[in-house]
């Protein structure tokens, strides 16, 4: 029992339940959770999402509704709504757990390059116990969703409303911008931190404002790269339109 919640109460007490999760090696749980609250999401979602408008509306761009019976419409809507469900679990089963894996050996890759090295499963347990915020989203996500009568795609980002995205009126580069000004990722980036501090014996401080600006520069280019990618490369002494210009 004390290897379920230990790591739960990394939540509570981040600043002292981290590191002890982490010398115990605690990860197998925190993923367990992690896996659970997302294929519940998903479920979720499949269960209520109404998929008519956005089928029927994918079929207009085509131009293959005109052509189509009610039948084989129906049978689209269906195919959607299984493909989400199927998704959905497989993202919480296959996708998480990679996730976890690839973001612990980006630690083993940070401590190698600051000459902090630590054990590959104490990063294992960092990387374990700083997804459980994006956890307990999810299983907030799962319980507004299944209290939803049906629910659109774009009622998706506003049912749990928990980065500045939810400010109106500002340009969608903005919009982007202010969507990883995320509670549950800064959460998240925090719990990261202090895992890997604990990990390799790197101080609080300087590893807290090492994730931060990394988290930073991560949505900057996140937020910059299509436009960049759009707007393609000048030639010598030009430039095609402002490198982060609206789209």
């Amino acid at each position: 029992m004390s290897s379920f919640v230990q790591p739960a109460r990394v939540l509570l007490d981040p600043l002292d339940a981290t590191g002890a999760a982490v010398e115990a090696r605690r990860w197998v749980w925190p993923l367990f959770i992690l896996v659970l609250c997302v294929s519940a999401s998903g479920t979720a979602f499949s269960l209520r999402w109404d998929a008519s408008p956005a089928i029927i509306q994918e079929l207009q761009m085509s131009g293959k509704l005109g052509s189509m019976t009610e039948t084989e419409i129906s049978e689209e809507i269906q195919t959607a709504t299984r493909k989400a469900l199927v998704g959905g679990i497989a993202k919480g089963i296959f996708v998480m757990p990679l996730l976890a894996l690839v973001l612990a050996a980006a630690l083993w890759v940070l401590g190698w390059l600051f000459e902090t090295p630590a054990p590959f499963g104490r990063l294992m347990s960092a990387a374990s116990l700083a997804l459980l915020p994006i956890a307990l989203y999810h299983l907030i996500f799962t319980l507004c969703a299944l209290a939803q009568h049906s629910m659109s795609a774009a009622r998706v980002e506003e049912l749990v409303p928990s980065s500045l995205a939810v400010i109106q009126g500002l340009t969608p580069k903005v919009q982007k911008l202010l969507r990883g000004v995320d509670f549950f990722n800064l959460w998240s980036v925090g719990l990261l931190a202090l895992g890997f501090s604990s990990a390799t014996g790197m101080r609080r401080g300087r590893a807290l404002v090492l994730f931060f600006v990394a988290y930073a520069l991560f949505v900057g280019v996140s937020a910059g790269l299509p436009e960049l990618m759009a707007g393609g490369g000048g030639g010598p002494g030009g430039r095609r339109g402002p490198p982060g210009g609206g789209r």
